[in-house]
């Protein structure tokens, strides 16, 4: 029987027939063709999720802001010729006509030094009520505010990490213990323990041998210690759910059979297989930690003065809100897009990595 080289040329379906009607279906393109005889390209878990990630315009545009964010507290302190506790001064002495200043104003003294032909650099967010460039200081508070999430991000992930892949692969009595002790840390109240640890280091630690710890203060110390404390509970609660499943599968039990050590099986086979729920957490640890330094440096907690973070500086602007909104306004704005942007960012990690929600 000869082969019809052309659907046209096919007989007609009857209609009782069950064959399927190859009129229907399209012909295939020389491209489509193409495709057919080239093998797809092997792309690994994260680049997968990189690439599903970077086609989620929020995180994209979260990613943007966040690095715009760093480059400008990496840059301006060495283009702005201010410091964050520097008064300003003109030739030498102190302008004490230079205090409240509004975004772009120069004081009495600078207009004077301009007119005989000085430079003065501009203040972009004004001066605050002792004469210092709100500008420096803002964008100092901002690197405090960011350097406390990014660290207590990674206290949590080491700690968290740690302590739930040993609960979860061990289990048993172990993950029971370990877990107990997880729940007693979760009920103990965060803010209690700052306030209180912030008390006992104030008048057992001496500060003043350590310039580094003099500058940020005991309060910061101790939210630090307190994110070593309590914080990891929710990162190592997630580790031990996603190690209880699998490490159930075969090559686990393979790796065990070949004689691999518990810790090598956690590092090399487990762990990597989690990394999008640390990735994930981590991310959404750090507007967590921001926001809670922010609002402990607002109730008077956070950095030691004159070091001010976006708290410290939302905290001092309330005072004259009906007369310099603006104060209240730049840090704030910068808290609300730090926060936003990680949470966005974190959201867009969870719907590229998560395999739960792969389309």
């Amino acid at each position: 029987m000869d082969k019809v080289k052309n659907i046209d040329e096919m007989p007609k379906k009857s209609p009782l027939s069950l064959q399927i009607d190859l009129k229907k279906f399209e012909k295939a393109t020389e491209e489509e063709k193409k495709q057919q005889d080239v093998m797809s390209e092997s792309v690994s878990f994260f680049r997968d999720g990189m690439r599903k990630l970077m086609r989620n315009p929020l995180a994209v545009g979260s990613i943007i802001v966040l690095l715009l964010i760093v480059a400008m507290i990496l840059i301006v302190p060495h283009v702005v010729p201010y410091s964050y506790s520097q008064i300003i001064s003109v030739n030498g002495k102190r302008d004490k006509t230079a205090s409240n200043m509004a975004p772009f104003q120069y004081s009495d003294k600078e207009q004077a030094y301009i007119a005989e032909g000085g430079k003065v650099f501009p203040h972009i967010m004004g001066t605050d009520e002792m004469g210092r460039d709100y500008f420096v200081r803002v964008v100092y508070g901002t690197r405090v505010s960011l350097t406390v999430g990014v660290f207590a991000a990674i206290i949590v992930l080491i700690i968290g990490v740690l302590y739930g892949s040993i609960s979860g692969y061990f289990g048993g009595k172990t993950d029971l213990i370990m877990m107990r002790i997880v729940d007693i840390i979760y009920s103990l109240p965060d803010m209690l323990m700052v306030v209180l640890l912030s008390v006992v280091l104030r008048e057992v630690l001496n500060v003043d041998q350590f310039p580094a710890l003099q500058k940020i203060g005991t309060n910061m110390i101790s939210l630090f210690i307190v994110f070593g404390l309590l914080y990891w509970t929710g990162m190592a609660r997630l580790v031990r759910g996603q190690i209880l499943t699998i490490k159930q599968n075969e090559y686990v039990l393979a790796a065990k059979v070949s004689g691999a050590k518990s810790g090598r099986i956690i590092r090399r086979h487990i762990l990597p297989n989690c990394i999008s729920v640390i990735i994930i957490s981590a991310a959404l640890q750090i507007p967590s930690a921001i926001f809670t330094e922010s609002f402990l440096s607002f109730i008077g907690l956070g950095v030691q003065a004159p070091m001010p973070s976006l708290g410290s500086l939302a905290n001092a602007a309330r005072a004259g809100i009906s007369v310099y909104p603006y104060k209240l306004i730049f840090p704030s704005l910068l808290i609300c897009l730090i926060t936003l942007a990680f949470n966005l960012l974190g959201d867009g990690l969870r719907d590229a990595f998560d395999p739960r929600l792969r389309r």
